[in-house]
């Protein structure tokens, strides 16, 4: 992968439009092949963006050093590098390399791999299979790896943009070790663009604000910096320098986009969520920025922010839920992009709240007591009698009136007899929380002085 490029083993502290000019240009009969690929590593020792697994005393370094290699998960984002790594693993410990993609691939393509792998086996020789989208196979067909890696048939190296702990067999991954690979930042993406420029032999035609958008826009995908300054090397005439506005007309790319079924998706709106939750204006007014600019539905936004104003605030200040309602409203009564500005309110005026969960942790106490319970009937008390059977059967007696009695509160007693009191609800001391946790002692006191006196 495109994202794995080292740099050269002495890198120039030049800049990139000085030091471009020393590096041989490519071939032309390389030309015709994409950027990306040209400029593939050719060992480990190469590789830009992952030192944490491929650097010295990384994780896939010490395996090397050490002569074992088990079978692995790869987990990160595109363009991070991880059938590249497979591949060059492979290489170093001088496995035969199969590759299949689980989008093409069924049982039938398994079975020959399998087969292939015993027979190298048998001769001397292993095989790493390096299995694409490990995780769109099925269960069954994930169980089918077992007994391969089991026996040594193959070293399994799967790769996976979802989470394993949820889209892999749990006997799977008993079986093998899940590392993680990061996307790119800014800085081993800039290292890329400079890699590109020595192999091009030119400086990229972009000013220092274009060079920031395109690695804004690259999205910390090392394949999609190269694709992107491609791009712009093919747009470019004779001496036209493009500005940040400039890149984004030739590139033809408003922000970076994120697939809403995967995992950049459910960080963003967890960042946001807790941003919020954490009292931390500034951060949540990003997060929500960067989801709508990637192309987030605004209306699924409100509706998380109804949920936050519910879970995280609640009573500490009543007013939240009906502010997110409403912005969630607005924006449907408005649309884009005047409609966002309300989502903005509502998410300044979350983070900036008071908070309290007590409702949030109340009720989930009451639907278990609900289900440990299910089964008592209220107490007769306040049951209504509309028969002269069930006035007779008690239903209603000795109940009261609230209203009629002193300050609004009888002190009855609500629970079903067989189960007692609960105290669900334990509001802080925060907010309009504060003022409703006094008047909930007040009343408590007034029950309890009803129970003494029988």
């Amino acid at each position: 992968m495109a994202d794995l490029f080292g740099d050269d083993p002495k890198p120039s502290r030049q800049t990139p439009a000085e030091s471009a000019p020393r590096a041989a240009p490519v071939p032309a009969d390389d030309r015709s092949r994409p950027l990306a690929d040209r400029l593939r590593p050719q060992t480990l020792a190469d590789v830009v963006g992952q030192e944490h697994l491929t650097g010295k005393g990384g994780v896939l370094s010490r395996m090397l050093t050490a002569g074992s290699l088990g079978s692995l998960i790869f987990w990160g984002p595109p363009g991070t590098g991880k059938t590249t790594a497979a591949r060059l693993l492979a290489g170093e410990v001088d496995y035969a390399f199969e590759q299949i993609s689980a989008i093409f691939s069924g049982v039938a393509d398994l079975k020959k791999v399998f087969e292939a792998a015993r027979l190298r086996r048998s001769n001397g020789r292993r095989t790493l299979l390096f299995v694409d989208e490990i995780h769109r196979f099925n269960r069954a067909q994930q169980d089918s790896f077992l007994p391969v890696m089991e026996d040594g048939t193959v070293v399994l190296v799967g790769a996976t943009t979802e989470n394993p702990s949820f889209e892999l067999n749990a006997a799977l991954l008993s079986r093998a070790r899940v590392l993680t690979f990061r996307p790119h930042g800014p800085e081993s993406l800039a290292r890329l663009l400079e890699r590109a420029e020595r192999a091009m032999g030119r400086p990229l035609p972009v000013d220092e604000g274009g060079r920031a958008v395109l690695l804004r826009l690259a999205d910390g995908d090392g394949r999609a910096i190269l694709t992107l300054a491609e791009e712009v090397w093919r747009a470019a005439g004779s001496d036209e320098i493009f500005d940040a506005d400039g890149v984004q007309i030739v590139v033809q790319r408003r922000a970076p986009v994120y697939d809403k079924s995967q995992d950049g998706h459910y960080n963003l709106i967890s960042a946001l969520h807790k941003s919020v939750r954490g009292s931390d204006p500034d951060a949540a007014l990003y997060w929500l920025c960067r989801m709508l600019d990637a192309g987030e539905d605004p209306l699924y936004l409100g509706r998380r922010l109804v949920r936050m104003a519910a879970e995280d605030i609640g009573l500490a200040d009543p007013h939240a839920l009906t502010i997110a309602l409403a912005a969630k409203d607005a924006y449907d009564y408005l649309g884009s992009p005047e409609g966002e500005l309300a989502l903005a309110e509502a998410t300044v005026y979350l983070a900036s709240a008071p908070k309290s969960n007590a409702v949030y942790v109340a009720y989930k106490a009451a639907m278990r007591a609900a289900k440990e319970h299910g089964s008592l009937l209220p107490p007769k008390h306040i049951l209504n009698a509309p028969t002269k059977l069930m006035k007779s059967e008690g239903y209603g007696g000795g109940y009261e009136y609230d209203h009629d009695a002193p300050g609004g509160f009888s002190g009855q007693d609500y629970f079903p007899e067989a189960m007692g009191r609960h105290d669900f609800y334990r509001p802080t001391e925060r907010g309009a929380e504060k003022k409703l946790g006094e008047r909930l002692r007040h009343w408590s006191e007034i029950r309890r002085n009803r129970q003494e006196r029988g």
